[in-house]
C-alpha cells in the first residue's frame, strides 16, 4: 500500500513562500510578519506598475488612430426604376385558320398612345439597344444589327444620299409622296380600287383601279416609302400620315398576327409587305405599344412557314417560291434589327433555298432552278413576257446581302447581278417590259452591290421614271404618280405603281450598303 499524503493546506496563508532558514528548514512566522516583509518591497511594485503604464500609454500615442468613415448624406429620388427587360422565347406557332370572307363588319380602331416616359422607349438613333454583328448566328437572335455603319443598314435616310445635290431625283419622290398624302383615307388605308374618291371633281378623275383585297399590302408599301423618306412617327413632315397608316393596320391584325384577312389565293404578299412595313414603323419610332403588333406580324410568318423550308401562298402547303419568299426575308430582317424575335433558322433555310434556285451563272428560279416569273392565266404571260424581265433573280440577288452574303466570297451573286445588266428599264408599254416589280428589286439589288455596275442601272432608270411621272401641275388626280400599266398594275393600281415607284428611286439612301 501507498503511504497517505499530508493534508494539503486551504487557508490563505499557504499561497506565501516561508521564510527559510541558513540550514534550509522552514521557520513558524506570524501574520504580522509576513506582511512586514511584503511591505518592504511595496516601492519596487509600485515603480514597476508605473513603468508598465507609460509603456502603454506611449504605445497607445504612437499607434495612429483607425480612420473613421465619413457619413454620407443622400437625397433618394421617387421615381420609375428601370429594369433591363429580358426577351421571352418565342411563342409557340400560332394556330392557322384559313379566313372567310365576311361582310358588315365593324373594327375598332386603336389609337397610339401620347409619347410619355413610362411608354416610349428610346429613339432609335439614341440609346439604341440594338448591336452590330454579322446577320446570320445561331438560334433565335434578339438584339443584333446588320452592318454598315452605326445606324445600321438605317443610317443614311432622311433626304438622300451622296451624289444627288442637283439631281431632280429628289422633286420626284416629294412630288409620288405628296400625291399618297393626298389620296389616303381618313382612316389612314390607302384604297386600291377607290382611291380616286380623293380627287378633285372639277378635274379628269384618275384611272387604273386596283383589286381592294391588297389594300393591306399597298398600306405598307406606302408606309414604306414614307419611312424611306426619313419620317417616323415621332418627327418628320409625314408624321402624321404614317401614324394614320400604322393605327389602320393595328385594327386589321387579327389574333394570329395576320394583317388582314386569308381571302385571296396570295394574301401572304400583303401580310409580309405589312409586316416589314411595321417593324420599320416600330424600330425607327421606338414606340413600345407598337413591339406586340410587329412581333406577332412575324410570329405569323413563322407559323406559315414551311417546316424546313420557305413560304408560299398557303399555310406549310410544303411549298415555296422566291417571290414570296423575298418578301418575308425582309420583314425578318428589319424585325431582327429592331431587336424583335426571329427564329435565325428560318433565315438559314432561306439562303439554303436560293442556293437551291439559282444557277451558276447568276440566274434565279421561282419554285426551281431555270423557273421564269410567274403570270396569270389568260393573256398575261403574252402581254408581259417573262423574258423581258429578271424580277426574280433581282429578288434572290438583293436578298442575299440581307443573309449576310458577300460578292468577294460568292462569284455568283456578280453574275447575277450582269444578269440585271442585261435587261435594263425600259418603258414600252407594247412590247410588254414595263415591270415595277423588277425594277424595284433590281435597283436595291445593284446599289447594294454598289460600283459601275449600279451607276450603268442607275444611269437607265432615272430617265425612264423622270420622264413617265405625270408631272401636270393642272391635273392634281394624277400629279406625281405613275400609270399602273405593268405587269402587277391590275392587282396594286395606281397606289402600288406609284409607292412602288417612289421605294425604287430611294434605292441609293434608304438602305446604306452592307458590304464595303
Amino acid at each position: 500500500m501507498q503511504p497517505s499524503a499530508p493534508p494539503v493546506r486551504t487557508d490563505r496563508l499557504a499561497v506565501i513562500a516561508p521564510t527559510v532558514r541558513a540550514h534550509g528548514e522552514p521557520d513558524d512566522v506570524s501574520f504580522q510578519q509576513l506582511m512586514a516583509e511584503r511591505l518592504q518591497q511595496a516601492p519596487w511594485l509600485v515603480l514597476s506598475a508605473g513603468a508598465h503604464a507609460l509603456a502603454l500609454l506611449l504605445l497607445w500615442l504612437l499607434i495612429p488612430a483607425k480612420a473613421q468613415k465619413p457619413v454620407e448624406h443622400k437625397v433618394t429620388m421617387a421615381g420609375d426604376e428601370i429594369v433591363e427587360l429580358v426577351q421571352p422565347p418565342p411563342p409557340p406557332p400560332p394556330e392557322i385558320r384559313k379566313e372567310e370572307p365576311t361582310e358588315d363588319v365593324t373594327v375598332v380602331e386603336p389609337t397610339l398612345v401620347t409619347e410619355t416616359p413610362s411608354e416610349v422607349v428610346a429613339d432609335a438613333t439614341h440609346d439604341s439597344p440594338f448591336t452590330e454583328s454579322a446577320f446570320l448566328s445561331n438560334g433565335t437572335n434578339t438584339a443584333v444589327g446588320m452592318g454598315g455603319n452605326a445606324g445600321g443598314p438605317y443610317g443614311k435616310r432622311g433626304g438622300g444620299g451622296p451624289g444627288r445635290g442637283g439631281s431632280p431625283v429628289p422633286d420626284a419622290i416629294d412630288r409620288a409622296l405628296q400625291w399618297l398624302r393626298d389620296h389616303q383615307d381618313e382612316d389612314g388605308k390607302w384604297d386600291c380600287d377607290q382611291f380616286m374618291k380623293h380627287d378633285d371633281p372639277s378635274r379628269p378623275v384618275g384611272t387604273g383601279p386596283g383589286s381592294a383585297v391588297h389594300d393591306v399590302g399597298v398600306t405598307g408599301l406606302a408606309l414604306l416609302a414614307f419611312l424611306g423618306e426619313g419620317s417616323s412617327l415621332r418627327s418628320g413632315p409625314y408624321r402624321d400620315v404614317i401614324k394614320k397608316g400604322v393605327n389602320w393596320l393595328r385594327s386589321q391584325q387579327q389574333e394570329n398576327g395576320l394583317f388582314g384577312a386569308a381571302t385571296s389565293h396570295d394574301f401572304v404578299y400583303d401580310h409580309a409587305i405589312a409586316a416589314y412595313a411595321m417593324c420599320e414603323a416600330y424600330g425607327l419610332s421606338g414606340y413600345t405599344t407598337l413591339r406586340p403588333c410587329a412581333q406577332k406580324g412575324l410570329d405569323y410568318l413563322a407559323a406559315h412557314r414551311n417546316p424546313y423550308g420557305v413560304w408560299r401562298y398557303q399555310p406549310r402547303d410544303q411549298d415555296g417560291d422566291t417571290s414570296i419568299t423575298g418578301w418575308c426575308i425582309m420583314a425578318l430582317a428589319a424585325g431582327k434589327h429592331f431587336g424583335l424575335v426571329v427564329d435565325d433558322g428560318a433565315l438559314k433555310t432561306a439562303a439554303v433555298w436560293l442556293d437551291g434556285v439559282s444557277e451558276p451563272n447568276g440566274t434565279h428560279g421561282y419554285t426551281k432552278a431555270g423557273e421564269p416569273s410567274s403570270r396569270k392565266p389568260g393573256d398575261h404571260a403574252a402581254r408581259f413576257p417573262v423574258d423581258r424581265g429578271a424580277a426574280l433573280t433581282a429578288v434572290g440577288l438583293f436578298a442575299r446581302f440581307f443573309l449576310g452574303q458577300e460578292p468577294a466570297e460568292r462569284p455568283l451573286m456578280k453574275a447575277a447581278a450582269d444578269r440585271l445588266l442585261e435587261r435594263p428599264p425600259v418603258w414600252d408599254e407594247k412590247g410588254g417590259s414595263v415591270d415595277h416589280y423588277y425594277w424595284y428589286y433590281a435597283s436595291y439589288a445593284l446599289f447594294q452591290l454598289g460600283g459601275p455596275r449600279w451607276q450603268q442601272w442607275q444611269k437607265k432608270l432615272e430617265p425612264v421614271l423622270l420622264q413617265h411621272q405625270h408631272k401636270d401641275r393642272t391635273n392634281p388626280n394624277l400629279h406625281g404618280s405613275w400609270d399602273p400599266v405593268d405587269a402587277w398594275g391590275e392587282d396594286g393600281g395606281r397606289v402600288y405603281s406609284t409607292a412602288i415607284l417612289a421605294l425604287t428611286l430611294q434605292a441609293n439612301y434608304r438602305y446604306t450598303r452592307l458590304v464595303h
